[in-house]
């Protein structure tokens, strides 16, 4: 009898603790949450937009280039605040990056002639919004590239894919030296700028952010074509559309490479001794 009504009472507990059928919903349910749809729409104007602007420099109308790219980061900025959708708000984070580098670019010169060192002063400030964004985007380690596997093989061939596609940009543009001679200091310099400072932000800003949030956006091929369009476009200040699409096409191979290996080091080495061939090696020599 006393077991009976033991088993009645905890029946009792069981239904006034339980929760009512009615009341659950799959965990699945909870989790997802709606897809966004037409993605590429919240990227046309934005990137329009950066195309403009950097037609505007290949024209030499640099100061118009400014008003529009000032206008795109405050676009990108204000849309962020309206937009609630967390996977737009970090892509134009990202790509608010690009406006922010030509502006920088563009401002520092009215200062002083471009040299080798305005390069310290530009790239420089450069990496408080790269730290910020970085910091926001939210991505791992080996998103972003950090890894330094492999380095006796990437090292030699970063210095050959560098020497190889700075050839053919000297080919398109014929740039100056930035150094006096190409004696072990003063390569040893060059080297330091344009690698750890100039080629690193820079891939920093367009493979380790941009590549991977176009990407996650958009798709692994659309990620890295758009990334690499986006890189040729930036290079518009040499007035030669040979080079928008070279340097496209430059893009395109260190973006690759990126998908492939996740390396940032292995980017950065390419993209720095492009530079150290291209504005120190090949203008001596040649």
């Amino acid at each position: 009898m006393e077991t009976y009504e033991n088993q009645e009472t905890q029946k009792r507990e069981n239904r006034e603790t339980q929760t009512p059928e009615y009341m659950h919903v799959p965990e699945n349910r909870v989790a997802r949450k709606p897809e966004l749809k037409n993605k590429g729409l919240y990227l046309i104007i934005p990137i329009l937009a950066i195309a403009f602007a950097e037609f505007m420099i290949y024209s030499g109308k640099d100061i118009a280039a400014m008003v529009i790219h000032a206008a795109i980061l405050l676009g990108l900025s204000l849309s962020m605040l309206y937009i609630k959708n967390e996977e737009v708000q970090k892509t134009y984070q990202a790509l608010i990056l690009l406006p922010v580098l030509r502006l920088v670019n563009l401002s520092m010169p009215a200062f002083f002639d471009v040299t080798l060192y305005s390069f310290v002063f530009i790239y420089g400030l450069l990496t408080i919004p790269v730290t910020i964004a970085i910091t926001h985007q939210g991505f791992t380690r080996e998103q972003l590239g950090i890894t330094f596997k492999r380095m006796w093989i990437y090292i030699p061939l970063s210095i050959i894919i560098g020497f190889l596609l700075g050839v053919g940009e000297y080919l398109i543009i014929e740039t100056n030296y930035l150094i006096p001679d190409i004696s072990i200091t003063s390569l040893l310099v060059l080297t330091l700028v344009m690698v750890f400072l100039v080629g690193l932000v820079e891939e920093i800003i367009f493979r380790s952010i941009l590549q991977n949030r176009l990407e996650m956006f958009l798709g692994s091929r659309s990620g890295l074509i758009i990334t690499s369009i986006l890189f040729g476009l930036m290079h518009s200040g040499y007035g030669n559309m040979g080079e928008i699409f070279y340097t496209f096409f430059v893009g395109f191979i260190i973006g690759f490479l990126f998908y492939r290996t996740r390396s940032l080091p292995l980017a950065t080495m390419i993209h720095g001794f492009i530079n150290v061939f291209l504005f120190g090696v090949i203008p001596h020599l040649l």
